[in-house]
């Protein structure tokens, strides 16, 4: 912990670039021998400023320490550029993140075929149907799919891997106990549960815009490709793709109508020579060379299970009931599908949207749903959208 504490001093140290402190790194070796070293020594050091040598004097841990306490506290990790877990695809690029906070199963990215998902938060419902159907053939494939936990694209990319019980990951601009955004909080336990959340910032820090396009390098760097599905003219996403390339990582889009204001990042993407991709097989036969152990393209063209209409045609047929009383429970609902039943209206509801009404984790919103719709007692609509098909009574 003594060794962590250096770590999160010379991370969290305001005023130095996250290059400087690689190389102070180069120059001493650790953190520790940094904060120990005399000011002569110091200005030695590759590209440093008499400025920034100057704010390595401030040799106070207390900072450290109640970032460490809030690190134990939530069941966070440190990781630091000297780990031995610490992914080299990531520590080969230009700028690595020196300390990461860690909530998960961290994947040996190395060895897997991560893709990064990414689009426009002001999403249409072409995009949020693409995405889920992208994240969802992807992991099924045996793909580990990243994404920044925005809503929009990277959240429904994130449910569809999830509901392929695939690796998740999640790359965020904040402190890993801060849920931002609001649409994606739910997403949190989910992607810690069955893969990881990464942050470079401690707990308790909160989004700014500044963070996000330094978060994106992380994205693209744990990744093998970057798939935007669906973005405007100026988009975070296309920041994402250009990080990537700089990285010499492949880049791939979905296209989209040519009159659409969200398609023409993607679009432009295509024709500057990004893979274009109609079905997450377009990917995963890229790499399964390079990863034969890990991809099966072939259950790249699943389909969700929460497409009903294939549920049904292996389940009787049931009559839809007119009106259905919730306190007569014949069907034996559960108590997330009856939660579910009374928040739903005969108007389209997203699935953000009801787990923000029913406060229920998206795993358990998503299986629910699928029950019900086996049972015919809601129906789906486009872009994952949900209408009660019965009218209830108590």
């Amino acid at each position: 912990m003594s060794v962590l504490k250096h770590w999160v001093w010379l991370a969290e140290l305001k005023g130095l670039s996250n290059q400087t402190r690689l190389a102070l790194l180069r120059h001493f070796g650790t953190p520790e021998d940094v904060f120990y070293a005399d000011a002569g020594e110091i200005l030695l050091t590759e590209g440093i400023t008499r400025e920034q040598a100057a704010l390595l004097e401030n040799h106070d841990l207390t900072a450290a320490d109640k970032i460490l306490a809030d690190c134990q506290r939530l069941g966070l990790r440190l990781l630091t550029i000297q780990d031995a877990e610490y992914p080299g695809r990531l520590a080969n690029i230009y700028d690595p993140p020196v300390l990461l906070y860690v909530k998960g199963r961290l994947p040996a990215f190395d060895d897997e075929a991560a893709v990064a998902v990414v689009g426009t938060r002001d999403c249409t419902p072409y995009g949020i149907a693409s995405a889920e159907k992208l994240g969802y053939g992807l992991a099924k494939g045996g793909a580990v799919v990243v994404s920044g936990l925005a809503k929009g694209i990277d959240a429904a990319a994130t449910r569809g891997a999830l509901r392929a019980g695939g690796i998740t990951v999640g790359v965020v601009g904040n402190g890993l106990d801060v849920r931002y955004p609001y649409e994606s909080r739910y997403l949190y336990e989910d992607v810690a549960a069955a893969g990881v959340l990464i942050s470079e910032y401690p707990p308790g820090t909160e989004p700014a815009g500044s963070h996000f396009p330094v978060r994106n390098r992380i994205i693209s760097g744990l990744s093998a490709a970057t798939l935007v599905v669906e973005a405007p003219e100026r988009s975070g996403a296309l920041i994402t793709a250009e990080t990537a390339t700089e990285q010499g990582r492949d880049v791939f889009a979905v296209p989209g109508p040519i009159d659409a204001p969200t398609s023409v990042g993607c679009n432009r993407l295509i024709q500057d020579g990004a893979g274009l991709v109609m079905d997450a097989r377009d990917i995963l036969r890229v790499y399964t060379e390079r990863f034969p152990d890990r991809l099966h393209p072939e259950k790249g063209r699943e389909q969700p299970v929460t497409l009903g209409y294939q549920a049904r045609q292996k389940t009787e047929a049931k009559p839809v009931p007119p009106s259905l009383d919730l306190s007569d429970n014949g069907l034996e609902l559960t108590d997330d599908q009856i939660a579910l039943l009374r928040v739903l209206t005969e108007e389209p509801q997203l699935v953000d949207d009801l787990i923000e009404l029913t406060g229920i984790p998206t795993r358990r919103v998503l299986s629910a749903l699928t029950l019900l719709e086996i049972e015919n007692l809601v129906q789906q609509h486009s872009g994952k959208r949900y209408t009660r098909a019965v009218t209830l009574t108590e």
